[in-house]
């Protein structure tokens, strides 16, 4: 499903303008790129500030209704107050759908519960990366890459050339040669500093072989002891 934005031609720019424009429940904002010069805009902040919770406003391809006229376009920038809960400024642009485009999309990590690490050396999961710089038609773009960690083992990790990525999406730094950690699971200190304490207990409780044959030993002394009186 498209997420759908409505939005009008802005006239008046300036501080001045922007700040009347803000203190009327409107976010300014601009359109750039493609064969059409930038457009300046503004939109109702309440309704863009509820859509900026969803993750895929922010990794998806939004139609933009400008005066009746829908445009595609993706969400580039966004300025916000430094401490009110309010968008100052918001930048879209338009997207050709014959060329590639460079999107950071979100990482979904799926079933981390029944993995060996986790599961059987009680490990946890470290999230090195949580979005993904990807390359792709407009009409490829995907919400989010999913990491499946069901065989990944204690001590070890995931790298971007193990993902599966959808058709016809590229990740950069593979091309350039960089293959980084997407996650990893690891032990923590606790559990290691447990597994120590217990297999040293374990192993004080298992008598060794001189110990065993001094009380061998020990045993017959007695008996000989014993027969003599």
């Amino acid at each position: 499903m498209q997420i759908e934005i409505s939005a009008n031609k802005r006239v008046l720019q300036g501080k001045g303008a922007s700040r009347r424009l803000r203190g009327c429940g409107k976010i300014p904002g601009i359109i750039y790129g493609g064969e059409n010069p930038a457009q300046a805009i503004e939109l109702d902040h309440n309704n863009i500030y509820h859509k900026l919770k969803l993750e895929a406003f922010h990794a998806s391809i939004l139609s933009i209704d400008l005066g009746g006229k829908k445009e595609q376009v993706l969400l580039r920038d966004l300025q916000m107050h430094p401490f009110k809960l309010q968008v100052l400024h918001i930048d879209f642009q338009r997207v050709d759908q014959n060329k590639k485009i460079h999107m950071k999309v979100p990482l979904h990590f799926i079933n981390a519960d029944v993995s060996p690490g986790v599961k059987i050396s009680g490990g946890i999961v470290s999230h090195v990366l949580t979005e993904l710089d990807i390359s792709c038609l407009p009409k490829d773009l995907p919400e989010y890459i999913q990491v499946d960690l069901a065989e990944l083992a204690a001590n070890n990790s995931v790298h971007l050339s193990d993902l599966k990525m959808p058709h016809g999406v590229e990740i950069p730094m593979l091309t350039r040669g960089g293959n980084s950690a997407v996650a990893t699971i690891i032990i923590p200190r606790a559990v290691v500093s447990e597994e120590s304490t217990v297999a040293t207990v374990a192993a004080a409780d298992i008598p060794t072989t001189v110990q065993k044959e001094e009380e061998d030993e020990q045993e017959i002394d007695k008996k000989d002891a014993g027969k003599k009186k």
